[in-house]
């Protein structure tokens, strides 16, 4: 007599709660821990090239900012180069090209202070556009989220990069795309990240 198999419920889903400020941005959520943290400025004080302010903010599906997200950033120096340990002295000392921040509490706005990047050499020797990479992660997202922000002025670069030329539509290109404008005699550029529904940004599975 063939035995009776017994099927097991699936276990609810967990995604990233509110313990993602406290266990990766700390001093954001209130407690003191570190000495130094990881956002805000991800460039230091020694890096050539222009000084800039990144920010934005990220929709839900419904239009709404999402108010507890954490984002990381990581980019090249202003002559294309990334921050290595394997390569001592190809960037700018104190030079990280890392960060992470998280959104205001209140508003759902994030930002911080860097230099524009610039070209990076990429696969096969194709040059790619000055950009940063972004990771997103928040309440209510199963796995981070992968993305680019490339510049609204490098327009010659964004039509030749071969990372923005895999994307067939120039509408949906175009989410990849942050506007320069400026603020207080400071440049700033201008991203909006949107999770899902209408104009939702390109994400990348990397």
């Amino acid at each position: 007599m063939p035995q009776e198999l017994t099927y097991l419920k699936e276990s609810p889903s967990q995604t990233a709660g509110p313990y993602v400020h406290i266990g990766l941005a700390p001093g954001a959520a209130g407690f003191d821990i570190y000495k130094q943290e990881l956002g805000w400025d991800i460039a230091g004080p020694n890096a050539k090239g222009e000084r800039i302010r990144v920010e934005g903010v990220v929709i839900d599906g419904m239009g709404s900012p999402i108010k507890d997200v954490l984002l990381e950033a990581w980019q090249a120096n202003a002559d294309g180069v990334y921050a290595h340990p394997e390569h001592p002295g190809a960037v700018e000392e104190g030079f990280r090209g890392w960060g992470r921040v998280i959104t205001d509490f209140e508003t759902g706005e994030w930002g911080f202070d860097t230099v524009k990047p610039g070209a990076v050499m990429g696969r096969h020797g194709r040059l790619m556009a000055p950009h940063i990479n972004l990771w997103i992660v928040a309440r209510g997202i199963n796995i981070g989220l992968n993305t680019r922000l490339y510049f609204s002025d490098e327009d010659a670069a964004n039509a030749a990069d071969p990372v923005i030329g895999l994307i067939e539509w120039e509408r949906r290109r175009k989410t990849l795309i942050a506007t320069r404008g400026e603020r207080d005699g400071k440049t700033v550029y201008r991203f909006e990240i949107r999770i899902q529904g209408e104009d939702e940004t390109v994400f990348f599975d990397v």
